[in-house]
């Protein structure tokens, strides 16, 4: 775990050592290779705790599958964004690089961490280099009001989340995640004094998920963000709120279980259907991609909250993919935005008869996010489903609607970008060039891994 930590700092120094000539394909290669140094990870999945023990950092069938996505997805990010910021001056174009190599090294020691102070460090550490990217290199001004929601939302969540680590602190005298899951000080507490440290922790986790309701910053910082920010966001740092409900919901067995879960799961199949029905009702394309978040989201809290192996495994199983596939549908839409400078579904249409090998990669990304077999997503959206059934047989025409809403608008992105005519006014449209190809392959690679050997990303 320190050579991964190693390896992404010393791409942050590459960054500003290396001449303009060799900037960006030094960073990406470098990159490259520090992904191809996570493999061995992907082997984490033997029935045991952790692995890999140091002073404070440590894997396990949890940790293992977010580190090797956040990886991955830096140079994916990197060509992403050549075209956009290669034009910038050079001291931005470092800065930019920079900024996503601080963001991927804060993220592995958030996944990585054993202790919770850590752990807080590294989350928050996150904040900033977003916030920058957000501000700096969005799109149009609203960006400073996105930056200004995402700030304020994330520090409101930051302070209980700090206070409930103080107090298990406090009670185990204790840090480390290992001693605190081996110790029984806090079950040994009133259910309800833990059960307002639950929610302390869950202040923090759902707004950084986030779940409906608690996604109101969300829409503004993925729509003004650059496509860098876009895919981190919504492939790994929205993964974060997951990961922390995942993680301490274990210390938080007996109130979660007897008080919080009940409502907090109602409330959150409630959330995956009225975004889903809200998504159809978009008009802006990243919009649209951008409305699938807080779905799918809404669903994986569910499974976390269900407190089950089937609910786990569902909720990262559909977390790794939906983290590949949003990032994917991002890209896409980048694409186009880049041939018609706008992001209005009533213009953006028509492009299979001007990039029709592009027309593939949108059939692939969004039958895959609806869910077609054998799709790792809809692995994860079984498991949660049946889950969800199994917790309340009620609650079953409203977790199959949602899933029925969620088809309906994947395949409304794929028809209204493809089909109809294409505007005639719209005459600058270059063709779809090896890289942009290259990079879509390599959204998609890692899920044909996952369909034919699912078990690297479960908990045993």
């Amino acid at each position: 775990m320190i050579y991964l930590i190693l390896a992404s700092s010393s791409s942050l120094i590459l960054s500003w050592a290396v001449p303009r000539t060799l900037l960006w394909p030094s960073t990406i290669i470098c990159s490259l290779i520090i992904s191809s140094l996570t493999l061995n990870l992907a082997q984490n999945h033997i029935p045991s705790l952790w692995h890999n023990i140091s002073a404070s950092f440590a894997t396990d069938p949890l940790a293992s599958p977010l580190i090797t996505l956040s990886i991955w997805l830096g140079p994916l990010s990197l060509i992403a964004s050549i075209n956009t910021i290669k034009s910038l001056p050079l001291i931005n174009q470092r800065t930019f690089i920079s900024l996503i190599f601080i963001i991927l090294t804060a993220l592995i020691l958030t996944f990585a961490s054993l202790e919770l102070t850590l752990f807080y460090i590294a989350f928050e550490t996150t904040l900033l280099p977003t916030l920058i990217l957000i501000s700096r290199w969005g799109a149009n001004k609203e960006r400073y009001q996105a930056s200004t929601y995402f700030l304020f939302y994330t520090l409101v969540g930051s302070l209980p989340l700090l206070i409930a680590i103080i107090s298990i602190y406090t009670v185990t005298e204790s840090s480390l995640l290992p001693a605190i899951f081996l110790g029984n000080n806090i079950t040994s507490l009133p259910t309800a004094l833990t059960s307002i440290w639950w929610i302390f922790c869950l202040i923090a986790f759902i707004i950084k998920m986030p779940i409906y309701g608690f996604h109101l910053w969300l829409p503004k910082a993925h729509v003004e963000a650059p496509i860098a920010g876009s895919m981190i966001l919504a492939a790994i740092l929205l993964k974060l709120g997951g990961y922390g409900l995942a993680r301490t919901i274990t210390i938080f067995i007996i109130p979660a279980s007897v008080n919080i879960s009940f409502p907090l799961t109602t409330f959150c199949i409630w959330g995956a259907l009225i975004t889903s029905i809200i998504c159809l009702r978009q008009t802006d394309l990243r919009f649209f991609v951008y409305s699938s978040c807080p779905g799918h989201l809404s669903l994986v809290a569910s499974g976390i909250f269900s407190i089950s192996l089937w609910g786990m495994n569902g909720a990262l199983t559909l977390m790794i993919a939906h983290g590949l596939i949003s990032s994917a549908l991002f890209c896409l839409a980048n694409l186009l935005y880049e041939r018609n400078t706008t992001r209005t579904l009533s213009i953006t249409r028509g492009f299979k008869l001007v990039t029709p090998l592009l027309t593939v990669w949108w059939i692939i990304t969004c039958v895959t996010n609806l869910g077609l077999p054998p799709t790792p997503n809809l692995i994860g959206e079984l498991l949660i489903i049946s889950t969800i059934i199994d917790w309340n047989i009620l609650s079953t025409p409203i977790i199959t609607t949602a899933t029925i809403f969620g088809a309906l608008y994947s395949l409304l992105i794929l028809v209204n970008t493809n089909n109809n005519s294409f505007p005639s006014f719209i005459t600058n449209a270059r063709p779809i060039t090896t890289s942009e190809h290259t990079l879509m392959a390599l959204h998609l690679i890692p899920l044909a891994f996952i369909i034919f050997n699912p078990s690297h990303i479960l908990i045993n």
